[in-house]
């Protein structure tokens, strides 16, 4: 039987792996095997290693997955090397047939309610999504009450995408930090109020580019700072 001694990259349990060159079981020569369970280091083809029962469900269905390992009393997870990466990464499950059959039924039952669901938790994050960026928006305001309303709205929406990894959704820009709002303005008027993409474009460094364009970022800055101001710097 396969060994469930758990390494740092490996998932817990029963493991398979996809074979890298052309193994051969160890016990009974047949080969070259696609598949291959290591016990103490040998490789061992599934029949030799029990599992020769089990049918491959490839990844890529989270829920029909979750049920057919519900359903099966044996299985095991399919992994492959990737060298590039420097970690093992799942392919799949090995589960029994009459188990992967039993929750390819279950699955369409609760389509709907799936469905459903997804649906609830897109409006759900739409709402939240659309509350932080007029809050993200509102703070701009706050420290720069001469910024025009659409712009200050346009800001806040670019900063605060979810999944973007921009400075709006950080932890600082998600607590509306003074800092994280002042940079998502500040990213702004380097972009849209400055020669700042031209530079770059004509092959300036950006640290040099940054600093030919800092007094312009400042004038815009101050005056929306001090609306009706004109800045002396």
């Amino acid at each position: 039987m396969a060994s469930s001694r758990a390494t740092p990259s490996l998932p817990v349990g029963l493991v398979v792996h996809q074979a890298a060159g052309r193994r051969h079981c160890a016990a009974c020569r047949r080969g070259p095997l696609p598949l291959v369970v290591l016990e103490n280091g040998a490789p061992r083809c599934l029949d030799c290693a029990d599992l020769g029962h089990l049918v491959l469900l490839p990844r890529g269905d989270t829920a029909l997955t979750r049920r057919a390992r519900e359903e099966s009393a044996l299985s095991a997870v399919v992994v492959r090397f990737s060298r590039r990466k420097g970690r093992y990464e799942r392919q799949g499950v090995l589960v029994e047939e009459e188990a992967l059959a039993r929750a390819e039924r279950r699955c369409p039952a609760d389509a709907e309610a799936r469905r459903r669901r997804r649906m609830r938790d897109a409006r759900r994050r739409a709402a939240e999504d659309a509350r932080f960026t007029e809050a993200f928006a509102a703070e701009i305001l706050r420290l720069f009450p001469g910024c025009p309303q659409e712009r200050a709205r346009a800001v806040a929406a670019h900063a605060s995408v979810r999944g973007s990894g921009r400075v709006g959704r950080s932890a600082a820009g998600r607590a509306l930090s003074e800092r994280a709002v002042i940079s998502a303005v500040v990213a702004s008027v380097r972009h849209l109020e400055t020669p700042y993409d031209r530079l770059l474009m004509s092959g300036v460094p950006r640290h040099e580019a940054r600093r030919r364009i800092a007094a312009a970022v400042e004038t815009v800055l101050t005056g929306w700072a001090r609306p009706g101001q004109q800045s002396t710097g």
